[in-house]
């Protein structure tokens, strides 16, 4: 810095300091300040020192900027405000095309009653609580010694005598009420919910036959399926046992132990005009013509496992379509062998059903025949079963959030748990028909990317420079014409989510295919494993230039969903190998069987046909697996109970 810049500078912050000095002076006597004749350079130096001593501080305007109101618009009007995040959530619910959002297999984390949870801790409140935990550790807990140890839901409680099973039976259903109650409700709540959804408003139930109807289970989820008003319905924890639409339910059970805590649970409940009874077997006076059984609900949940033999479950399952219900949901746990039961189960009833066609005596009845309303899209043999070498199941899962009596039951601080079922919902007459029209495709997604074909765009021959005539030029300049949409996507794809595509899209829903494993979700396509109505497990590929509605809509699916879409290209065939072809010599292709497994660095990649050559030596059998494989050594049953349905 040169001599005369370094004096200049000395001599301006003097004269500052001088000039504050003197006016904090003057102020402080009351007098007005002096004029002060400076040199303006000087002035333009005093000038910058300031704006950059306040250079830091910011000045907020007091008041929000007012916008101009247009004037065309009435003053007196009432000028209404939308919240942003209302726009967008109302914007994100409507992304899914009607069909896609018909097709969500969705209740979520089911939540229990306060009714109900207060009944369960009302019982817990009487008992023993260590006791209670021992008793659910001995029936619930697999692999006990061990510290991963996971807990099922599979009653496989067995006395050796009256007297053991009158000293533990009541032990053993407090146990059973406070661990596999929930878990089983959960399940059963969720199929309920989902066949509900798909019969529509004209499916009314008021009677439910229940067999092993246990602690109660199906009776509380059917009363909080069947609810008298929609609106109540929707408050998850509100809901009670006297606002039900039911007028009849039956428990058959031979438990004493689980069906005296089962009534137990219920006798603080208020019931209005709901008709609770409880039985050990189903007689013969409980049967009832099929017109009456148009309202009737014959349901078994988790039950065909606890049977001891193959005769025992055929017998039930008879039962079951002899009582004259229309509707007969069948559930299972999602085990191999409890997969095996729901498909041979449902091999029985369609069998009945087709008996009834071909019968010439029954051609003068109203209802005749059966068909699956759930989960199959198809009434033909299921691909994924094979009776003895089952190894991938047709499962679902449901999770619940954990009330804190399970919590503490358990002595696990996790606030939820998920349920696996297998189950198959049957109902009398004939299938109905696959129509031809595809509506609801079009959703948010798929009507901004139509608008944006149709936008008006104006065309560019060759640049020029720019001035008014020009730009008035090309505003007038002509438009390019919408393109031409698909006929599988006209107008009709567009119409409001109400109760008239509602009930179109529930015609075509029998015809959807379900998703039987979890979607591959790549960055460019979508990798569905679903079962078709073709009887087979197709794997379809969605990619992102089929369209961006249907793309959405298979990234939004999720496992259990029915997909409404038909894939862009054709579908692959995917099947389970079967034991038996060892012996036959036919191998089948590497690459073409069902699943997704995956594969970890310390392994080495194993196929599906290796898998089930060795699952038989691998797989550890429990107490269940032991006993039925004594019994049906020693009945003479065929190796699948549905092949004698024609006795």
């Amino acid at each position: 810095m040169s001599l005369f810049v370094r004096v200049k500078w000395k001599i301006v912050i003097r004269n500052t300091h001088s000039y504050r000095a003197l006016s904090s002076s003057t102020a402080a006597l009351g007098k007005v300040n002096p004029s002060l004749n400076l040199d303006p350079s000087l002035q333009a130096l005093l000038k910058d020192v300031d704006i950059s001593l306040t250079r830091h501080k910011t000045s907020f305007p007091s008041h929000r900027e007012l916008d101009i109101i247009p004037p065309e618009m009435d003053l007196n009007s009432e000028i209404t405000v939308q919240d942003p995040e209302d726009s967008f959530q109302e914007d994100s619910l409507e992304r899914k095309s009607p069909a896609a959002v018909f097709g969500s297999k969705g209740i979520g984390a089911v939540v229990l009653p306060l009714e109900m949870q207060n009944s369960i801790n009302l019982l817990i409140s009487e008992s023993d609580k260590s006791m209670l935990h021992n008793d659910a550790k001995r029936l619930f807990q697999e692999n006990a010694d061990t510290d991963d140890a996971e807990w099922g839901s599979t009653f496989e409680a067995k006395y050796r005598s009256r007297q053991q099973s009158s000293r533990h039976s009541e032990r053993d259903g407090t146990a059973f009420a406070s661990v596999a109650l929930p878990a089983h409700y959960s399940a059963i709540l969720a199929v309920l919910t989902h066949v509900k959804h798909r019969l529509g408003p004209d499916w009314n139930i008021s009677k439910v036959i229940d067999w092993g109807a246990g602690t109660g289970s199906g009776l509380w989820a059917s009363v909080h399926t069947f609810q008298q008003n929609a609106e109540t319905s929707q408050d998850v924890e509100g809901l009670k046992v006297s606002d039900t639409s039911l007028e009849s339910y039956v428990g058959i059970d031979k438990r004493d132990g689980l069906v005296t805590i089962g009534k137990r649970l219920l006798r603080e409940i208020k019931r209005n005009d709901l008709s609770v009874s409880w039985q050990r077997v189903f007689h013969e006076e409980d049967r009832m013509s099929r017109d009456i059984g148009q309202h009737t609900l014959a349901l078994s949940a988790f039950n065909l496992s606890s049977l001891p033999t193959n005769i025992a479950r055929k017998t039930l399952v008879k039962e079951m379509w002899e009582s004259g219900a229309h509707t007969i949901v069948l559930i299972d746990h999602n085990t191999s062998a409890g997969f095996e039961n729901i498909a041979e189960a449902r091999q029985v009833l369609l069998k009945m059903g087709r008996k009834e066609t071909e019968d010439p005596t029954t051609e003068d009845w109203p209802i005749k025949g059966s068909h699956v309303v759930a989960p199959c899209p198809h009434d033909g043999e299921c691909p994924l079963h094979h009776p003895g070498s089952t190894r991938l199941v047709c499962g679902f899962s449901q999770r619940l959030q954990r009330p804190s009596f399970v919590r503490l039951t358990k002595h696990s601080p996790t606030g939820h748990e998920d349920t696996g079922y297998s189950y198959v919902v049957i109902q009398r007459g004939e299938r109905p028909t696959r129509p031809e029209s595809k509506l609801g495709r079009i959703g948010a997604i798929g009507k901004r990317e139509l608008d944006k074909v149709s936008a008006p765009q104006v065309v560019i021959k060759e640049l020029s420079l720019h001035n008014e005539s020009n730009v008035e030029e090309m505003l007038e300049a002509p438009t390019v014409d919408q393109a031409p949409i698909p006929a599988s996507e006209d107008s009709s794809l567009q119409l409001p989510f109400d109760e008239k595509l509602q009930a179109e899209l529930r015609q075509e829903a029998y015809s959807w295919p379900r998703l039987v494993f979890s979607p591959l979700k790549k960055s460019g396509h979508i990798i569905l494993d679903a079962c078709t109505p073709e009887g087979k497990i197709m794997r379809m590929t969605v990619p992102k230039s089929q369209g961006k509605q249907p793309y959405y809509d298979a990234r939004k699916s999720s496992w259990g969903d029915i997909f409404p879409h038909e894939p862009k290209n054709a579908p692959q065939e995917r099947y389970q190998p079967r034991r038996a072809k060892r012996e036959g010599g036919t191998t089948a292709m590497r690459g073409s069987d069902i699943g997704k497994r995956r594969v970890s660095s310390k392994q080495t990649p194993v196929s599906y046909e290796t898998l089930s050559d060795s699952i038989k030596d691998t797989r550890k059998k429990s107490k269940r697996d032991r006993v039925e494989g004594k019994d049906r050594g020693q009945s003479k049953d065929s190796d699948t109970w549905a092949e004698d349905a024609d006795d």
